[in-house]
């Protein structure tokens, strides 16, 4: 007999903590459905939603590095989330078999800064990745006074703010102290502080004494969990939320749309310690 499935793509994908979410999630509910990874080569996109196209169990995919840009030609819509991003990390089957794409990180970043106090204030985004750009189409809608953008890249990230709809003051990552001065949030977009990469900026960490007395500290890595930059802000006294909390927040808008049911977020707290286990 056959079961609804859903799964996520990517080159590479072992590391997906994805399956461990979904499929935590399925069995919570007891839904008679399954969650798993699927490794493609980008030479195997066409083939890949051709077949699943016409397989009625598949509800459709997350999509990871490094489709998120290059499987939107295959889709026969792609949202106004992912629009503003330009990238698509979910994409969802219709009845018929089309396809549409989205991008649910816009949710899951909402999710974190649900109880930061934007209106009006200053709000730095280190980055302008992918991630980061998740980061900049959510804020393109936030009533905040001003963003600025922190990147080794200055051009670069003109260019993706700019695509996902945001008036942005671009600062080198030299200078980046300075940016810190007064901001309400923080978001760390990059890969600085996770493991096996480069450490956060002393310069950076040295400044978070200059951000706002309320102002939140967001750190997009989970691997570490505890990471420098989140360890300073704490001990500046100042409000801090790890990467797991967009993690969880940007599956459970994708796993409501595969499987037509809310994700039970009531065992929020257990499902992080499977995660971090």
């Amino acid at each position: 007999m056959s079961r609804p499935y859903a799964e996520v793509i990517g080159d590479p994908i072992a590391h997906s903590k994805s399956p461990l979410i979904h499929n935590f999630w399925l069995e919570r509910l007891g839904i008679d459905a399954k969650y798993r990874t699927y490794h493609i080569r980008p030479d195997e996109l066409e083939g890949y939603f051709a077949e699943r196209r016409v397989d009625p169990d598949w509800r459709g995919c997350n999509v990871t590095v490094p489709h998120k840009q290059t499987v939107i030609p295959w889709l026969d819509e792609v949202d106004a989330k992912a629009e503003s991003v330009g990238a698509v990390n979910t994409i969802l089957r219709g009845l018929n078999g089309s396809l549409t794409g989205t991008n649910t990180d816009v949710d899951g970043i909402g999710e974190v800064v649900a109880g930061a106090s934007l209106v009006g204030r200053a709000v730095v985004v280190l980055g302008s990745g992918g991630a980061a750009r998740a980061a900049f189409a959510f804020l393109a809608d936030s009533a905040c006074k001003l963003v600025r953008v922190v990147a080794r890249s200055p051009d670069k990230a003109a260019k993706a703010a700019k695509v996902c709809g945001l008036q942005a003051e671009i600062v080198s990552l030299a200078n980046g102290d300075s940016a810190l001065e007064g901001a309400s949030l923080l978001v760390n977009a990059t890969q600085l502080g996770m493991t096996g990469q480069q450490a956060m900026a002393e310069s950076l960490l040295g400044a978070l004494g200059g951000l706002a007395s309320d102002a939140l500290v967001f750190d997009m890595v989970y691997a570490p969990l505890e990471t420098e930059l989140l360890k300073q802000a704490r001990m500046a006294g100042l409000a801090t939320s790890d990467g797991l909390v967009m993690l969880i927040g940007q599956a459970a808008t994708a796993f409501e749309r595969f499987f037509g049911t809310a994700a039970p977020r009531r065992c929020d707290k257990e499902l992080r310690g499977i995660l971090t286990a």
